[in-house]
């Protein structure tokens, strides 16, 4: 029997839109779970209907997971280099309805044996919500957490 898939997780910051498509399709990921609270960007493909389009072009689909994105007071905390209360502000978050019901139906994409990767901006995942999520999907489905970083700009 073959190892379970990782949970794999990616930032976008730093990078263009071809160099993530070219890392996701070579790792093998088949779904992009986006969970930015806000899936608008500034950065050229990465607004919500860019960012699907491109991904369905290479034959990944997309699924856009607000409730598992940041509230705004943490992405403040990230942006002042707060680690510590961006951590406490997410991890209240995740105790919401919508958050949990968000977080099962992840778990189970996962469990289900999708290759999913979790998008947000930053490129370092110490400093992302995204390895809360990935640290909490990994202890309850079993599967390893991979963080892929396309090359940067």
């Amino acid at each position: 029997m073959s190892a379970p898939a990782p949970l794999f997780t990616i930032g976008y910051e730093q990078v263009s839109s071809s160099s993530v498509l070219e890392t996701l399709s070579g790792a093998g990921v088949d779904l992009l779970v986006d969970v930015r609270a806000v899936a608008a960007s500034r950065r050229a493909g990465f607004s919500k209907t860019l960012l699907a389009a491109g991904v369905s072009n290479i034959g990944i689909g997309y699924l856009h997971l607000r409730g598992l994105g940041t509230p705004a007071e943490g992405r403040q905390a990230a942006r002042t280099g707060h680690f510590g209360e961006l951590r406490r502000i997410y991890g209240a978050h995740l105790d919401t309805p919508t958050a949990r019901a968000q977080m099962d139906e992840l778990a189970a994409l996962v469990a289900a044996g999708r290759r999913v990767c979790l998008l947000c901006y930053e490129r370092h995942p110490e400093h992302c919500h995204r390895q809360m999520i990935a640290d909490i999907i990994c202890e309850r489905v079993g599967v390893p957490v991979e963080h892929l970083a396309a090359a940067p700009l």
